[in-house]
């Protein structure tokens, strides 16, 4: 059986986890041993959390952007759901209110959401503004997700 290594992100407590996708067995999280979330379900984050992930992950992180007043965010959110899940373990995707964390989002030069963000190692690698079908949203996130 091949053993396949693969990236998390504790919903409990926010910390990173290798896990190996043998099927075997419940993952905890290694630091505070509550059970862990594999399904890739992007997860709500505040600046602080967004910030530790990003300078933590050896995979490529998404960060969705987004107000819940907004009706092109509640229309993407489904789509990057379903993309998420679709890689979980392959990246980690964040939703980063922007209302509660303008400081967060300025600091990236948010000016219309929803905007997707990709980090490689930390740094933003690709972005894009607004609502997307699947099939386009999942080939672009492809794309910024391919390290060549």
């Amino acid at each position: 059986m091949v053993t396949l290594r693969a990236m998390f992100r504790c919903k409990a407590c926010g910390a990173l986890n290798n896990v190996n996708s043998s099927g075997q067995g419940q993952a905890v999280c290694g630091n505070c041993k509550q059970a862990l979330d594999l399904s890739g379900e992007p997860q709500d984050v505040d600046a602080a959390g967004m910030t530790r992930t990003l300078n933590a992950s050896t995979v490529p992180v998404l960060v969705d952007f987004w107000a819940p007043w907004c009706g092109p965010c509640r229309a993407a959110a489904p789509v990057v759901d379903a993309v998420a899940r679709e890689n979980a373990g392959k990246l980690i995707a964040l939703k980063l209110n922007t209302d509660q964390n303008r400081e967060a989002a300025s600091s990236y030069g948010i000016q219309g959401i929803p905007t997707f963000i990709v980090f490689r190692n930390g740094a933003p690698v690709a972005r894009q503004s607004g609502a997307m079908p699947k099939l386009d949203f999942a080939s672009w996130l492809a794309e910024a997700n391919d390290p060549t």
